[in-house]
């Protein structure tokens, strides 16, 4: 079967597009039919496809007034680059490829394999919006994209343009009748009719067929390719009238909507009529309101002066109270001071007093190791002055016996007696001299030690009495060596 293909340039209208409001020819029933190929933000577009080579274009540019703030805006209010492009394509028309007729399946699944492989074939036409609608006549596409070329040598290195990318594609024009956009759209057409042949349908090229024509004679002959040429610009002309058609569509949709818009706007003007007359009527009833506002306003007038004598009052009382605070503060800062300062004294006495405390228990050992030594000492004396005590009344008691002897027998047992007793009297000596130095190394070591302001030879003596002053005595030593 035999379809005509149509590739129109579309009006660009993405809520007809993406069916945000609804036309009259527009079978909303079926619109949960239609396909969404891409739905894409073209702000996030513009910002991945340009924002580089923005930055690189700003950053050499030394007058402020030529560098770009935000290259989407700078185009949309452009007049000399669209925003973006729009490709409507159909296969048919709604006598032959009617969605309610089986053969529009067909149609169908050829335009989506066109559209599949639509980006990769057109690398520099960046499609950000593409659906299938299949709630009206036909089925078609609405292909929205962004034309860019790269590698530009004035202004942004990257930046919108349809012929720099359909040249990037390799469709360059040679003329006004051959442009850069009818070798493309040509060569799509190629493309769609070939996917078409998978499905039994072949591309139906209208005023290009040969036509038999009678020839009676020669002149008929040669106006036979003036004919075909003619055929050729109808075919144009009707598919530029299609093409027309198409927009006169969209117009109405578009007429269509802003008709609802207005009824919307006019309901809107209803009710800010309505809300009109209702402040109308309340700002009556402020105005009714006003005298009693005026006494409130007036009593409160009052208790405002009141209220602020007051305050001033209150207001000097905490000035004074301040004042007093803080100098309350500064002294009770001093204190604070001077009893941190007493606290560290006090430690520190006390960890004094502790450390004087340690050596006085450890110097009264020692204390009690002396004096147990000393009573030693004097035990020993005791026994020594005892011995010569006893030895000094055998001595009297020899003597007395002897007295009365004759001289010769006398003298020689006195002799030996004598020896007798100087002998033990040697023994004496020795153990006297080695007791003093016993206890000349006592007080030698009791001397080395101060308690109170007392050596401990001196606090010793104090707590023995007159007891050992008197052994001292006897045995003529005062703590000192003769």
């Amino acid at each position: 079967m035999e379809r005509t293909i149509s590739m129109m340039v579309g009006k660009g209208s993405l809520n007809h597009n993406n069916r945000t409001f609804i036309a009259k020819n527009v079978d909303s029933e079926r619109s949960k039919g239609n396909k969404v190929y891409v739905k894409e933000n073209i702000k996030k577009v513009y910002h991945a496809l340009f924002d580089e080579a923005l930055e690189i274009y700003n950053a050499k540019q030394t007058r402020a007034d030529r560098r770009i703030d935000d290259y989407y805006e700078k185009i949309r209010t452009s007049k000399q680059e669209k925003l973006f492009h729009e490709l409507i394509v159909q296969i048919g028309n709604k006598d032959d490829t009617n969605c309610n007729m089986p053969e529009s399946v067909y149609a169908q699944s050829a335009l989506e394999d066109y559209m599949n492989g639509f980006q990769e074939r057109n690398p520099n036409l960046r499609v950000f919006n593409a659906v299938m609608h299949l709630d009206e006549e036909t089925p078609h596409l609405h292909i929205d994209y962004v034309p860019f070329s790269t590698g530009n040598k004035r202004g942004l290195s990257t930046k919108v343009s349809l012929k720099g990318a359909l040249k990037a594609q390799g469709f360059v024009g040679i003329g006004r009748f051959d442009t850069e956009w009818k070798r493309w759209v040509e060569s799509e057409k190629q493309y769609l009719a070939e996917i078409m042949e998978h499905y039994k349908m072949e591309w139906l090229q209208r005023g290009t067929h040969e036509k038999h024509l009678s020839v009676y004679d020669y002149e008929k002959k040669m106006r036979k390719a003036e004919v075909a040429e003619l055929e050729q610009e109808i075919s144009d002309q009707k598919d530029r009238i299609a093409s027309q058609s198409f927009l006169l569509e969209v117009n109405e949709e578009a007429l269509q909507t802003q008709e609802q818009i207005l009824e919307e706007n006019e309901a809107k003007a209803e009710k800010i009529r309505q809300e009109t007359e209702q402040a109308k009527e309340d700002w009556e009833k402020v105005q009714t309101d006003k005298d009693k506002v005026q006494d409130s306003y007036e009593h409160y007038k009052s208790l405002e002066e009141s209220t602020k004598g007051l305050y001033e009052l209150y207001h000097s009382w905490y000035k004074d109270k301040k004042k007093t605070y803080e100098e309350h503060a500064e002294k009770s800062s001093m204190f604070e001071e001077k009893a941190n300062f007493l606290e560290g004294q006090i430690k520190e006495l006390e960890q004094r007093k502790s450390d004087k405390v340690k050596e006085v228990q450890a110097e009264e050992i020692k204390l009690d190791i002396v004096k147990m030594q000393i009573q030693e000492a004097v035990n020993d004396f005791e026994e020594m002055q005892k011995q010569a005590d006893f030895v000094k009344e055998q001595a009297v008691q020899q003597y007395e016996k002897y007295r009365r002897v004759e001289p010769s027998e006398r003298g020689t047992a006195m002799f030996d007696d004598m020896l007798q007793l100087k002998r033990e009297n040697m023994i004496l000596k020795d153990e006297n001299k080695t007791l003093k130095e016993k206890l000349q190394k006592a007080y030698d070591f009791m001397k080395q030690f101060t308690i109170n302001g007392l050596n401990m030879l001196e606090r010793f003596l104090e707590s023995i009495g007159e007891k050992v002053q008197s052994f001292s005595e006897n045995i003529g030593f005062d703590g000192r060596s003769r």
